[in-house]
């Protein structure tokens, strides 16, 4: 058993950012994780992904992001600089380190992991979520010959070459599937089942998360009001393309909804032009392929399911009470909890910028970790 004074549960950029946060505080820090290296679900997403926010906005604390990278990083430059952050900081993770479950003893919290165990006042979650694939089912399903992967499991088009591939939702990473699909050209079609909020994802030359951060001390039907035309001509018509344009704004979506609005790099001119088409949600499986709620069937090779994740961490929180909804997920993050020592970072969605989200929320709680530090700490001799 090891006795620190804070534990980080995941090294990922949340991960990181605490420990970091946490060290410049003088805060002594375990962080441990389950992978074999950092940044290990930004190693698995797909070849193509680039970030949604500016580098500007999107630097964890005490390390912007360099000045040679784009406006908008790829994957493989995130990872680099998430690499670069936790040398500069000398963070060491304790790695292939899966937790099984955090519970509180007396005034400080155990922390199990492999036969092993790790006692602290202050606990951080830093998992994420894309461990969490959300995989919904339909009539039929068992019969479908062809292939199913979740977006988590995308990586190139190269595996579906020459096929026919529905991409299942249409937010910002079944949006940029499909867009890489139809460039490769893959026959692809995109289904959307609901209403959706799309962004530009720069408007009038700055990027649309500057317009978020300028206008946060805005009550969000305020802001999403004096947005609406500025959008709405940035993002183009939108008519007759096959969705319908959620009523509530994006700010609201996301603040009472815990929904990320599309932020269009570029798939919207790819269903005006026919490459992408759009088609209803899914009634039912066949055989070959799908019946659509409109009744139409059409046959397809593979079916990737961009459906999101659902995080649920009841699992490593088995006694404790009061922090989590009901579907497992943290009703407070970035700040003190019911539960003293406990805290949670970068576990959700931020109008603002998940990244910039999170460089605020560890610093925050790198703070109150200093404070329990200190009453924990033994008194000086007179």
């Amino acid at each position: 058993m090891d006795n620190v004074e804070a534990i980080v549960v995941g090294a990922g950029p949340a991960g990181l950012a605490c420990a970091a946060s946490m060290r410049r505080v003088g805060v002594r820090t375990t962080l441990l994780e389950k992978a074999d290296s950092v940044a290990a679900v930004w190693r698995r997403h797909y070849d193509r992904l680039h970030l949604h926010t500016d580098k500007g906005h999107s630097g964890l604390p005490g390390r912007p992001m360099p000045a040679s990278f784009p406006r908008y990083p790829s994957r493989a430059q995130v990872v680099d600089y998430l690499e670069d952050y936790a040398a500069h900081f000398d963070l060491r993770p304790v790695f292939d380190c899966a937790v099984q479950a955090i519970r509180r003893e007396g005034s400080t919290w155990r922390v199990a992991a492999n036969q092993k165990s790790w006692v602290a006042p202050v606990v951080v979650l830093a998992t994420g979520w894309a461990d969490f694939p959300n995989v919904p089912t339909w009539p039929g399903s068992d019969l479908y010959r062809g292939r199913v992967v979740h977006s988590s499991r995308y990586r190139n088009p190269g595996a579906f070459a020459g096929g026919r591939v529905l991409v299942v939702g249409f937010g910002n990473s079944g949006a940029e599937i499909a867009l890489d699909l139809a460039e490769a050209g893959v026959e692809v079609s995109l289904s959307v089942r609901g209403p959706v909020r799309i962004l530009p994802r720069e408007l009038l030359g700055l990027p649309i998360l500057t317009w978020a951060i300028a206008q946060a001390f805005l009550p969000a039907r305020v802001a999403d009001f004096i947005n609406a035309p500025a959008i709405r001509l940035a993002a183009g018509p939108t008519k007759n393309l096959g969705f319908e344009i959620a009523a509530k704004g994006p700010l609201r979506m996301i603040e009472e909804d815990r929904r990320v609005p599309l932020l269009d790099a570029g798939t919207l001119a790819r269903i005006r032009d026919g490459t992408i088409k759009v088609r209803p949600g899914i009634d039912r499986f066949t055989n070959d392929g799908v019946v659509f709620d409109d009744a139409r069937a059409e046959p397809f090779d593979a079916v990737i399911l961009a459906t999101g994740f659902r995080p649920d961490l009841r699992a490593l929180l088995p006694a404790v009470q009061g922090v989590l909804d009901e579907q497992g997920m943290p009703l407070a993050t970035g700040r003190a909890t019911p539960e003293p020592g406990l805290f949670f970072c970068g576990q959700t969605v931020s109008a603002t910028g998940q990244l910039r989200a999170i460089g605020i929320e560890a610093e925050r709680i790198a703070r109150l970790a200093s404070q329990i530090k200190r009453r924990f700490a033994p008194p000086r001799p007179r």
